[in-house]
């Protein structure tokens, strides 16, 4: 993995450049480039793998949009969310691009007449979720295409372990070498080192090169308080949306009966704010997205599950009522403010008992080692033969988590202790024992969970600390230090309206 300077570019041809800038304006309207997306999209029409770290904002969708338009085949993106390649598509179709997208919610007509479609080359842009990028039929279909490259779109997601991860995201790399490895642009808007490390890694390309961009986004103010009471955390909360009448805003929790909680506590205080988790019947989520992403509804409060597809340009602010489990997701979470580059506000609010709810978070998180032997011990006792999911499912029982299962799974094919068929199944593979497949996970699951506790932690001095809050940013994610104060966080400035927090 190499890091790229900002300032690196590859030479494209002067007329096809020409035509490249061309597009930009009759397509997309736009008159130049954002800084970081010139340098992307040269790497990608010369046909080299990048990695762009690139935050909210910079534009990252047009670095595959517009190589799609100059190149001949088909560009595959892989998307975690419906929500998102909705938005997505409305961007290509806005722009002229014949898109598609291949998902479990269309009609099995029209995943047919779609998969048609791909296989005639008629298809500039196809949008896949992990899991169906990664199904040998789809892989069949778009191996008898010409896919120029192929998007990795929220890439951390490769890295992470938690309950709302997608063992899809490791067999990715596998899905590539069906295709004959064609060029990758993953995207992110955060990564350490470490993490931009691991992506390269899990999709078969070490050294991918990396661009990033800078993370530091001077339209956002930091705000922090800590040392609150359940009470005070509440009023600080309530204080902060009166002072902003008329403004747009996301108020993050950390459950869902916090969610409910807050919605309660604001609509008392005169906010009507809508609601947005995981245990809302789909229907219902659909809809307060649509009132909040459309302005008829000004505030929505939300678990981290209203996140990625959130590309609504005026919020004006964002305020975590819990904090998160790690710098990347408040970062993640807090730049979804001030997308249209205009002043825009992010309050954490600190309270010492948050911490122990993404304790229990983290506990829950990884598969127990007893959920690890089960599954080993499934393959063992079928000595040799291949099972698919359905199937290690039933022999596991309706009790055991279908999601940590695919987990286990996924890691100890990715460990080496596992064989996929070409049908999808899986194998112990000789020689490997469910005693040395559980070996072989042990380490790395000790690594991952202290690297969890460590960026827990982190979040937890960021919460508390007294320093420029973009600097201690900066130096989380490996960036050089500031020469002066940043002039846009309550440490470096101040926060109007409250007394200076204890630190």
């Amino acid at each position: 993995m190499e890091q790229l300077p900002q300032s690196d570019e590859v030479k494209s041809p002067a007329p096809q450049w020409l035509r490249t800038k061309k597009r930009l304006k009759s397509r997309f309207r736009h008159k130049d480039f954002r800084p970081g997306q010139e340098q992307v999209i040269r790497r990608l029409l010369a046909g080299q793998s990048t990695l762009a770290v690139m935050p909210t904002g910079a534009g990252k969708s047009l670095c595959y949009q517009l190589p799609a338009l100059e190149l001949p085949g088909t560009t595959i993106v892989i998307s975690p969310l419906l929500s998102l390649m909705k938005d997505q598509r409305e961007n290509c179709e806005r722009a002229g691009i014949h898109v598609a997208e291949l998902n479990s919610a269309l009609s099995p007509r029209l995943q047919s007449e779609t998969i048609g479609e791909l296989e005639e080359g008629r298809t500039e842009i196809l949008f896949v979720t992990p899991e169906r990028f990664t199904q040998p039929e789809f892989l069949a279909s778009a191996a008898g295409t010409k896919v120029d490259f192929v998007v990795v779109d929220e890439a951390h997601c490769i890295s992470q372990w938690g309950h709302d991860f997608r063992p899809a995201y490791l067999e990715i790399a596998r899905g590539l070498k069906a295709l004959g490895d064609p060029p990758v642009l993953a995207l992110t808007a955060t990564a350490t080192e470490a993490v931009a490390q691991d992506i390269c890694e899990s999709l078969g390309r070490p050294q991918m090169k990396v661009y990033r961009r800078p993370v530091n986004r001077p339209n956002l103010k930091l705000l922090g308080q800590c040392h609150l009471t359940a009470a005070e955390k509440t009023q600080a909360m309530v204080r902060f949306l009166s002072e902003r009448p008329g403004q747009s805003g996301i108020i993050y929790t950390s459950s869902v009966r916090a969610c409910n909680d807050v919605q309660r506590a604001l609509r008392a205080a005169g906010v009507d704010a809508l609601i947005y988790h995981g245990k809302l019947k789909t229907a219902a989520r659909t809809e307060n997205q649509d009132l909040f992403m459309g302005g008829d509804a000004r505030v929505i409060v939300a678990t981290n599950a209203f996140g990625m597809g959130v590309d609504k340009p005026d919020v004006r602010f964002v305020v975590h009522f819990n904090f998160p489990g790690s710098l990347e997701a408040y970062y993640q979470e807090a730049g979804r403010a001030g997308r249209d580059g205009l002043p825009a506000e992010c309050l954490l609010l600190y309270l010492k008992r948050d911490k122990s709810i993404q304790s229990l978070f983290l506990t829950g998180r990884y598969p127990s080692t007893e959920q690890f032997a089960q599954v080993t011990s499934v393959f063992e006792s079928a000595v040799g033969a291949a099972l698919d999911m359905k199937t290690l499912a039933a022999k596991l029982g309706d009790e055991f988590p279908a999601k940590k299962a695919k987990l286990i799974v996924s890691l100890l094919h990715r460990a080496g202790a596992l064989a996929r068929t070409k049908a999808g199944a899986y194998k112990l593979k000789k020689n490997v024992t469910s005693a040395t497949a559980a070996e072989k996970m042990a380490a790395a699951y000790r690594e991952r969970a202290e690297k969890d506790e460590h960026r827990l932690n982190q979040m937890i001095i960021y919460s508390q600390s007294a320093m420029c809050r973009w600097e201690k940013i900066r130096q989380y994610f490996g960036e050089r230090k500031l020469t002066k104060p940043c002039g846009h966080c309550d440490n470096c400035v101040g926060a109007a309206g409250r007394e200076p927090k204890a630190s």
